[in-house]
């Protein structure tokens, strides 16, 4: 498996999921938004511990480096997927 979500991602994704989860709990969202939000928090929370995200690998795009030596600028190692 390709892992093209970084670190600071991924914190920044278990943050949002779990707040997401927190303010459904709290019942902070109208009825028709609930679902939505217990959808989205559990995806970025999925997305974090799999440290793959669907949306990336579609467009080819990461967030996870290479860990290349310090002097050069870190790259980005993804594959796109063959639609």
């Amino acid at each position: 498996m390709v892992h093209n979500v970084g670190k600071i991602d991924r914190v920044i994704r278990m943050i949002l999921g779990v707040t997401l989860f927190i303010l459904y709990a709290l019942n902070v969202f109208p009825p028709k938004f609930e679902t939505a939000s217990l959808f989205v928090g559990g995806l970025l929370l999925m997305t974090s511990f799999r440290r793959c995200c669907p949306l990336y690998a579609i467009l080819g795009f990461g967030t996870c480096s290479t860990g290349v030596n310090a002097k050069e600028e870190p790259k980005v190692k993804v594959e796109k997927l063959k639609l």
